[in-house]
Formats: structure tokens, C-alpha cells, sequence
């Protein structure tokens, strides 16, 4: 089986799962007790903390441990705009992820704020001109993502921040599919707040964390013992975070090596496409994108019958967001980028992980020609 929907999910890394184990067993207290048993916990958490700092080069005050991404951008889009409101504006991307998304409109409908979406290109990219035109002096936040979890498209973030700061608003950015492919440098990216998910770089599932600077009031969206310097309440997971700290420290460290060789296997599979698959339709920016990821639309077919086809092959794909599969719906993400609802609905994404070689691509490219002809063959 070729596994190429790593957007969605990674396997969790070995070495993620040796560093949780004696949290899981052992070394099983509370963080915030005291007593040895929970002083050992609170060391392996400081630890934690200290790895994602580095990686991200914050300080460690500013992680802020989450159950994923989802969590992290509720927080950061509900919590940075309630605790600073200026003029209770806020400005998102029409392509961000549901978790922005639904944030922002919780905002509209709860709290009075105005929404207004930044349009993207064709490629699902934000200028930063289409920024500068919405942007207001009352706004709160912008929260535009670093790349896009369905086309893989790369925005020009350290530009629109400048923006936004320019204009007195906060930038959060959603880097949870960036983390392990692009640098993650907070002061390089300009952003007061940044989202991570760590099942997308080998830990499990249910972990991550928020960045945000710790001078920034941040209202909590959980509510409790005030855990996390009263940011996030909860009993910490200790063995989650030492698994998401090990997972992304890894990932940071190969990342260059692993990025340059996935580039090298998907241009090679964008070719073997191309030549093969006719009137596929690539999707995304060209060339600012995530090395792995690889979207097309197959006008004339059914994006679900495509990844039938392809698993039927040996090929795991997936039509989009995760979070979105099954939903009848077609993608925001390529409406927004100004395909018409039916092409969207054809959409097929592929995003390969470390291990891809070129004979994964060549074999993948193969059954993608086969499974579009097959269900050019079904569907008029």
C-alpha cells in the first residue's frame, strides 16, 4: 500500500511513542501535584516545553499545550480577539481550515464581531494588496493559515503580518500542515500566534499546542484549575506533549533533507500525471507549496469514485479535509479559489510523506491514470 494522505494524518513516529511510554506507566502523576510522582511529571512537561520553544523560538512561557490544531485555532481566534476587541473586526481567509472558520463566525454570531474574508487567487494564495484592502484601524486579528491542509498552497506570511501590525491588529497563523515542511521561526514569520497539531508530524493524535507571545491577554476557552498560566485549564497530558515535543523536534531537524527529497518524488509525479491523465486539472500555487502536496480536479468524473478506484490499486488518498469527509458539499477551499461546485467535487488531493520514493510516484501515477479512465468509463 501506498499511504498519500499524510495531510490528513502521520504515523506515529517510534520514537515519539518511547518518550511517552514511561509517562504512560511509571512516571503517571499529575504535574501540578506535589509530590515526587508529580514533580516528575512537571519536569517532563518543562521538557516538552522547552523542545517546542526551541523549535519554534519562542519562549518555553509562550507554548501553550493543546488537544491538536482545532483547539489551538479556537483559542487563538476566540481567545486573542475577546481579550483584545479594539474594534470587534476580524479578518480570515476563505480557505482557512473549519476550526478558523467556525471560530470566526462563533465570533459573528456571539459576540457581535464583524467577519470579513480576504479574498485568494486562483491559487488559494492571499496577497498581500488583497489584505491591504480589508484590513481596517479597528481590526482585532488576522488569521490567514501558512499552508493550505487541500491544494498545499504557501502564503506569504511575514508580509501580510507586517500588515496587520501596521494597522495595530494581532496575526495568528495556522501552521499546523507547514510543521516538519516549512521553518516554523515565530520572529521570521512576524505572527503573535501560531497553531500545531501533532499527529501531523508523527506523535499522536489529540496533541499540539498554541504559540502565543506571552505579553498578549488571551481570554481562555476552557475554563477550570488554571493550568497553562490560566490560559488552557486541564490536567496537562504529560506522555501527549513529550510525544508531540520529540515528534516535532525530529521533524524540524530532518526537515531540509526530507523536504528536498519528497519535492524531488512529487515533481516527478506531477510529470508522469501530466503525460498520463489527460485533462487532469493541478490545483494549488505552482511553486509556493508544500513538497508533498499534490491536488488535482478530473472534470467529467466523481472525486469519491477516483479514490475507490485508487485504493482499489494499493493508492490511500483523500478528497480534501479530513474534517470535512462526508459532507456533500464541495470544497470551500477550490469554490473560493473559483472552480465551479461540480469541478470541485472531482477533486483528488495526494500528500506523500517522508518515506515516498520514485517508485512510489511512478506506481501511484499509474493507478491514478488507470482509476480516472475506469470511472471516465462509468460516470457520463
Amino acid at each position: 500500500m501506498i499511504f498519500a494522505d499524510h495531510a490528513a494524518t502521520t504515523p506515529v513516529r517510534r520514537e515519539a511513542l518511547e518518550a511517552m511510554w514511561p509517562y504512560l506507566t511509571g512516571a503517571f502523576g499529575n504535574p501540578s501535584s506535589r509530590h515526587g510522582v508529580g514533580e516528575e511529571a512537571a519536569r517532563a512537561l518543562a521538557w516538552a516545553r522547552d523542545e517546542v520553544a526551541s523549535v519554534v523560538g519562542c519562549r518555553p512561557g509562550d507554548v501553550v499545550f493543546t488537544s491538536g490544531g482545532t483547539e489551538a485555532d479556537n483559542l487563538a481566534v476566540l481567545g486573542l480577539s475577546l481579550a483584545n476587541p479594539r474594534g470587534r473586526h476580524v479578518v480570515v481567509s476563505p480557505v482557512e481550515h473549519e476550526a478558523v472558520l467556525a471560530s470566526a463566525d462563533a465570533l459573528r454570531r456571539l459576540h457581535g464581531f464583524e467577519v470579513d474574508e480576504v479574498e485568494v487567487d486562483a491559487t488559494g494564495c492571499v496577497a498581500p494588496e488583497a489584505l491591504a484592502r480589508v484590513i481596517r484601524p479597528d481590526t482585532t486579528l488576522v488569521s490567514v493559515q501558512l499552508a493550505n491542509n487541500e491544494v498545499g498552497t504557501v502564503n506569504p506570511i511575514a508580509e501580510l503580518a507586517a500588515i496587520a501590525h501596521a494597522s495595530g491588529a494581532l496575526m495568528h497563523t495556522d501552521a499546523v500542515q507547514a510543521a516538519g515542511w516549512l521553518p516554523l521561526a515565530i520572529d521570521d514569520l512576524g505572527v503573535d500566534a501560531l497553531s500545531l497539531a501533532g499527529h501531523k508530524v508523527g506523535a499522536p493524535k489529540g496533541t499540539g499546542a498554541l504559540i502565543v507571545r506571552g505579553r498578549l491577554a488571551i481570554e481562555p476557552v476552557l475554563h477550570g484549575g488554571g493550568q497553562e498560566r490560566g490560559r488552557r485549564s486541564g490536567t496537562e497530558n504529560v506522555a501527549g506533549a513529550v510525544a508531540f515535543a520529540t515528534a516535532l523536534r525530529l521533524a524540524d531537524d530532518e526537515r531540509a533533507e526530507v523536504a528536498a527529497r519528497v519535492s524531488a518524488a512529487t515533481t516527478r509525479f506531477r510529470e508522469l500525471v501530466a503525460a498520463a491523465v489527460p485533462g487532469a486539472v493541478p490545483t494549488g500555487h505552482p511553486t509556493r507549496r508544500l513538497p508533498g502536496t499534490v491536488s488535482y480536479v478530473f472534470p467529467g468524473t466523481s472525486g469519491e469514485a477516483v479514490l475507490l478506484e485508487l485504493e482499489r490499486r494499493g493508492v490511500v488518498v483523500s478528497s480534501g479535509s479530513a474534517c470535512a469527509a462526508g459532507s456533500d458539499e464541495p470544497s470551500h477551499v477550490l469554490t473560493a479559489m473559483g472552480f465551479a461546485p461540480e469541478v470541485a467535487q472531482t477533486a483528488v488531493r495526494f500528500s506523500f510523506g517522508g518515506e515516498v520514493a520514485d517508485a512510489d510516484a511512478a506506481t501511484a501515477a499509474s493507478a491514478l491514470a488507470e482509476a480516472v479512465s475506469a470511472v471516465r468509463g462509468i460516470v457520463p
